[in-house]
């Protein structure tokens, strides 16, 4: 693509004086806040949400109201019933999460703080789909600081926290989600966020393109008006490529997945916390000695597989890409095709992005309890429906927890429905998402701020210039201290002292 490389958009990117004076006073985002002025509601999961074993969501599960939320008539506390949650009683245990967030995003909350001021989203109006937890709230929270008026949905029907939706709605946010949504009623709410009179949305924040999707599908004139759109993850930033390869997108794109500060520490750090806080919450099970095929080896395969050699399993995986599984064999890994140790292994973990990598044939011949579960964004990588036939039985044994028994008795034991498995059954390292959530800010300010011609019809990735700036934010919380090029150092590597350090093409 033409501007696939983020190359124009990097060498026309000019730092505003908010952000200078950010940067020179970056000592101050270690200081943990005493004291709270502003209440903040929110916290974000994926395309899956009902009601999790997990802590997080004990307040949601203690509920046995089972009335859809669509048929509930709820108003907050100053009357508004502009959205649609669970419960809006739960608003008070979600504010008190979203608070213990805070003191693990100090960029972000120094972004709010620092940039409130000069309100660089005024006017925006964001219509977003991303997972409702904790973090995302304080993103939100933020955006709205910085100006903008938003409108929310959730992008997986299981991640959604109850009560952080709640917080959310409870202090004026327009939020359509709940744990535990139908099909019918995750596009139901995309399309509450979209179809308001009175209200166009002019910049889309996406995690996984299906907010996209349903604008293109239902609302496409609305891309007149529409300044751009920034993705967070594989599949959706798959799908904006597609577009653009085939001339269908009508507005320029910021790839935040493929930026360095989401893929090489949301993608990576996050899931080699995350999957083994899944598996233990869902399954209570030992890792040590068990056989794990970790399908998969990029950022997110190479987390967990990190983390669970680290605990005594024996891992294998299975790639596509040559050199992907070079860098596995080279850490160490077994590689192999899944067919070759289908009936062995005690775990199957999918993170591809892709679709049917366990197929039918691969579950019929997995040993007896054999856990399967999910670390991609999509539940399509594990072929879910096919287990939905007459012969096999499904047997909940707790929430996100099935059993399929096959007619001889063997069973597997699926987790989150192929969906997402560390957002549908546990909770993620909040400051991992801080990371992610101030490069999703800084994107949609950049492109709700970009003079026309800056960035075309294409997708692009961040400015270098802006990823290191993310990165130099959340240094001070480890007390880390950068060294500094002299003069002479500068000149003998053609560097300017204050970056960009590295180029465009260069892979960390």
């Amino acid at each position: 693509m033409e501007n696939g490389d983020g190359n124009e958009g990097a060498s026309a990117f000019h730092m505003p004086e908010w952000m200078i004076q950010f940067a020179d006073q970056k000592q101050e985002f270690n200081k943990r806040p005493t004291k709270i002025g502003r209440r903040s509601l929110s916290r974000s999961i994926s395309q899956s949400s009902t009601d999790s074993y997990s802590s997080a969501a004990s307040y949601t599960d203690s509920s046995d109201d089972e009335t859809s939320p669509r048929d509930k008539q709820q108003k907050n506390s100053k009357g508004n019933s502009d959205f649609c949650v669970k419960n809006i009683k739960q608003a008070e245990f979600g504010r008190r999460e979203i608070e213990i967030a805070e003191q693990e995003m100090p960029a972000l909350m120094a972004l709010r703080k620092r940039a409130q001021g000069e309100k660089p989203l005024a006017g925006a109006k964001i219509v977003g789909c991303t997972h409702i937890t904790a973090q995302t709230a304080v993103l939100m929270e933020t955006l709205g600081a910085l100006g903008a008026q938003c409108r929310w949905a959730a992008c997986n029907i299981y991640s959604t926290l109850n009560e952080v939706a709640a917080a959310l709605a409870e202090s004026g946010f327009p939020v359509f989600a709940w744990k535990g949504e139908s099909e019918d009623d995750f596009w139901w709410c995309i399309d509450r966020c979209v179809n308001v009179e009175g209200w166009q949305p002019n910049m889309i924040l996406d995690d996984g393109g299906d907010l996209t999707h349903w604008i293109y599908k239902k609302y496409p004139n609305m891309f007149k008006k529409i300044k751009g759109i920034v993705e967070e993850s594989v599949t959706g930033v798959h799908r904006l490529y597609q577009l653009s390869k085939a001339g269908k997108l009508c507005v320029p794109a910021m790839n935040v997945n493929d930026s360095v500060t989401k893929q090489k520490f949301d993608n990576l750090y996050c899931c080699r916390e995350s999957i083994l806080d899944g598996l233990k919450r869902t399954t209570d099970m030992m890792f040590g000695g068990k056989q794990v095929v970790v399908c998969g080896y990029g950022e997110v395969g190479k987390g967990c597989c990190a983390a669970l050699k680290a605990m005594g399993s024996i891992v294998y995986v299975t790639e596509i890409d040559p050199i992907c599984a070079l860098q596995a064999c080279m850490d160490g890994f077994r590689l192999v095709k899944l067919n070759e140790v289908i009936r062995q292994v005690d775990i199957v973990i999918t993170c591809t992005g892709n679709k049917n990598v366990v197929t039918r044939e691969h579950l019929d011949r997995m040993k007896n309890s054999c856990i399967v579960c999910n670390m991609g964004h999509s539940n399509t990588e594990i072929d879910v429906a096919s287990l939905r036939t007459p012969e096999l039985t499904w047997e909940r044994v707790r929430s996100q927890v099935d059993h399929v028994i096959w007619p001889d008795g063997k069973r597997i034991i699926l987790l989150a429905e192929g969906r997402l498995l560390n957002l549908s059954c546990s909770t993620v390292p909040t400051f991992v998402l801080s990371i992610t959530a101030t490069t999703q800010a800084l994107a949609l300010i950049e492109l709700y701020n970009a003079p026309e011609g800056r960035y075309k019809q294409d997708v692009y990735l961040l400015p270098k210039k802006m990823d290191e700036y993310v990165a130099s934010l959340h240094l001070p919380t480890f007390d880390a201290h950068l060294t500094e090029l002299t003069d002479e150092q500068a000149k003998y590597l053609g560097l300017n002292k204050n970056g960009p350090f590295k180029p465009n093409y260069y892979r960390y």
